[in-house]
């Protein structure tokens, strides 16, 4: 074998490697930039996603917000996604981070409105979501930590007066599925 031919052969090799890549995870599809429409609001971090002719449920990266069983404040979350859904027209724009899915083969993104704001920020600075941080997908950890406790020093939703009694991750220890 020539060292011609053996350089074909490593670009023809890393060449399938990488579309090989590209198939093997649907949700590659989703990346910075990425517009979609939001079909559905399950709750305060959940939606479901149309990308590319196709329907992801997709978690919302940094925040875990109130789960619908914490009356009022899931409840309230999730119409607060809602509201800020409907100001976006249901477009959204869509970046995935180190992870793209959960352990429940849900796309994990950030979403992005046209006007380049991060919806997750949106929710913690308003005081309908906590943060949650889980590595590897921690790009905008900081961003997302000066709206939560922004939100907590306003006494903003779950903050304020007649607040959360306790976490979504407590909660969801309290009442497993």
């Amino acid at each position: 074998m020539t060292v011609r031919s053996h350089h074909t052969l490593i670009i023809r090799l890393i060449l399938v490697l990488f579309l090989l890549s590209l198939a093997i995870d649907p949700a590659s599809a989703a990346q910075k930039s990425s517009k979609a429409h939001v079909h559905q609001v399950h709750d305060g971090d959940t939606v479901t996603l149309r990308l590319n002719g196709k329907k992801y449920r997709t978690r919302l990266i940094g925040i875990d917000a109130p789960e619908m069983g914490q009356d009022p404040w899931g409840r309230r979350a999730k119409q607060h996604l809602v509201k800020i859904m409907r100001q976006t027209a249901w477009t959204v724009f869509v970046e995935t981070d180190v992870e793209r899915k959960d352990k429940h083969g849900r796309l994990l993104a950030y979403l992005w409105t046209k006007k380049k704001s991060l919806i997750k920020e949106k929710m913690l600075s308003d005081g309908y979501a906590v943060l949650l941080t889980i590595t590897p997908n921690v790009k905008y950890v900081e961003k997302f930590t000066r709206a939560e406790q922004s939100a907590q020093v306003a006494r903003k939703g779950i903050w304020g007066t007649n607040g959360l009694d306790e976490s979504p991750d407590e909660y969801k220890r309290k009442h497993p599925r």
